[in-house]
């Protein structure tokens, strides 16, 4: 389970570099193999190969109604894998989709990893505060 977020850097080649402490988990987990896609909130979806497999197949067998949304995960899927210095090339188009910056935080959700520029999300967050507590979290506490 991948949790936490890392303030990362993207070079001029656009790659950016998984920080060491989720390196080896993915190495065992994927051989650093690894899918990038699009998300509608903003941001790409950063998964193990495997985990992205799954996740293919659900999305493959969604109804005709789900199209559009199935486009825009498929469709924008890149496979990558991890360089011998732990870095991953996000392609233009997938930098352009989520408005990717120099600065980007790699948020680590679980089974997959959220990839934003770091400006998007700090505003994002924001303004999920001023919008208070959703319902769904009325009842959580730690």
């Amino acid at each position: 389970m991948f949790q936490g977020s890392s303030a990362l850097l993207l070079d001029a080649k656009g790659r950016m570099t998984v920080p060491t402490r989720h390196r080896d988990a993915l190495g065992a987990q994927c051989e650093h193999k690894l899918t990038l896609t699009r998300h509608p909130d903003g941001c790409l979806l950063l998964f193990p190969r495997p985990v992205w497999e799954a996740q293919r197949e659900r999305l493959a067998a969604l109804p005709i109604s789900a199209r559009a949304w199935t486009r825009i995960f498929l469709g924008s899927a890149c496979d990558v894998e991890m360089d011998g210095t732990g870095r991953i090339l996000i392609s233009p188009e997938l930098r352009n989709a989520a408005s990717l910056s120099k600065e980007v935080m790699l948020l680590g959700m679980g089974n997959h990893f959220e990839i934003w520029d770091a400006a998007t999300l700090a505003d994002k967050e924001k303004a999920a505060i001023a919008a208070g507590m959703p319902e769904a979290l009325a009842n959580f506490n730690f």
